[in-house]
């Protein structure tokens, strides 16, 4: 039950994040930077893309995405429809891994030592989707504020 929450939340806030890059009406400001906003719209989508295909996708799906955590900050104009078809595409793994995860899986202990201490999946689940939302609020400021 939980594994599906989640993957309704994820879809519906990536599904969102999709809108607010095509939201913007010059492409070039989704890699913006103003004054105190160092992370751009572009950048931001790709931290979320690869913090999600990484945590789920390679780590519970075995999907075998392989993390450049440096280019999420790094790269810059990526066009607006390649970062879109990134979110398309991580939307598909999040519908294919999660649906897997039974409860024994959400209750173990996740598989990784990312926070501070060790959680369990369940718990790591719902961070990942408070992750989100706290970028995705960000890009949604981003985008009224600089477009």
């Amino acid at each position: 039950m939980l594994a599906q929450i989640i993957a309704t939340l994820l879809t519906r806030d990536l599904q969102k994040l999709k809108s607010e890059l095509e939201l913007y009406t010059h492409e070039a400001r989704i890699w913006k930077v103003d004054k105190s906003i160092a992370n751009t719209a572009g950048n931001l989508c790709l931290h979320l893309v690869g913090n999600l295909n990484t945590y789920i996708g390679a780590t519970l799906g075995n999907t075998g995405y392989v993390r450049n955590r440096d280019a999420e900050f790094s790269l810059k104009n990526i066009p607006r429809k390649e970062l879109i078809e990134k979110i398309e595409a991580t939307i598909t793994m999040i519908n294919t891994v999660l649906p897997t995860l039974n409860e024994k899986i959400l209750k173990a202990e996740y598989p990784m030592l990312v926070l501070k201490e060790k959680t369990s999946t369940e718990y790591f689940l719902v961070h990942l989707a408070v992750h989100l939302g706290y970028h995705l609020g960000q890009v949604n400021y981003h985008r009224r504020l600089l477009d």
